[in-house]
């Protein structure tokens, strides 16, 4: 896999990460500790793209 696609695939699942945090807080019922998993692998995700892109920031 070349960095560009390995790039592409960790951007497209940081804003699939990022779709369902919004929608699981749009609900009341939500369980804390998974949206709280699911902000930790976005982080992740952000830290490995930053470190592959030599530290530029998603917007």
């Amino acid at each position: 896999m070349s960095i560009e696609s390995h790039l592409a695939e960790l951007e497209r699942r940081h804003a699939a990460l990022e779709t369902q945090i919004k929608e699981a807080l749009a609900h009341p019922s939500s369980d804390s500790l998974e949206i709280a998993e699911m902000k930790r692998r976005k982080l992740l995700l952000k830290d490995e793209i930053n470190r592959l892109t030599g530290g530029a920031t998603l917007h």
